[in-house]
């Protein structure tokens, strides 16, 4: 399993370390690559450094979780996958600008082109949830559903979950952890 930070984070930030040690715990092997953000970022450097992040892996990532920008990435690499992931968990998804000045300008390169939605449909997995808290400062409820939509999968609602980030006090994460453990199970029976 991948976890994908978003802009100006970090692989330790946020509840990426309780949920690296919840799943470990559980036999999973998780990775958190670190992006450069906010000086370096784009798409390109992303996936250069996702690609170089995966390669020394012995079997390929079956799994994405995205949180922010995160989730754009992993729409980026479900779509330009060959073969489907098992699954892909999104954070706080969203696409396109969110006027905010920070984030807009080294954000623009994950959405300069349009997504294959029917292709990321057919590759992301069997299982695909979304979540968003309903008074996230940076990404408005209705953008996050969007992406739910485009996706056909499920949106979770957070009630004051904020960014779903540690900033608003979100350390854990156990509906995410829960949702990866069902999906695991299902796959290894």
């Amino acid at each position: 399993m991948i976890v994908l930070h978003g802009a100006h984070g970090g692989p330790d930030t946020n509840w990426f370390p309780w949920l690296h040690a919840a799943l470990n715990a559980e036999g999973i092997e998780v990775l958190r690559p670190q992006f450069p953000t906010p000086e370096g970022q784009s798409l390109e450097a992303w996936l250069n450094a996702y690609d170089l992040a995966v390669s020394s892996l012995s079997l390929a990532p079956t799994i994405l979780v995205g949180h922010s920008l995160g989730a754009a990435l992993a729409l980026r690499l479900v779509e330009r996958a060959v073969e489907p992931f098992d699954g892909l968990f999104l954070a706080a998804p969203f696409i396109g600008a969110l006027g905010l000045p920070d984030y807009d300008t080294i954000n623009q390169s994950f959405f300069a082109g349009s997504f294959n939605w029917a292709g990321i449909r057919e590759r992301k997995g069997s299982a695909c949830r979304c979540w968003a808290g309903d008074n996230d400062p940076y990404v408005p409820l209705s953008r996050s559903q969007d992406v739910a939509d485009c996706l056909k999968a499920p949106l979770e609602i957070v009630p004051g979950g904020g960014h779903l980030n540690g900033e608003t006090g979100f350390t854990a994460f156990p509906q995410l952890r829960d949702a990866i453990l069902t999906e695991c199970a299902s796959t290894r029976s």
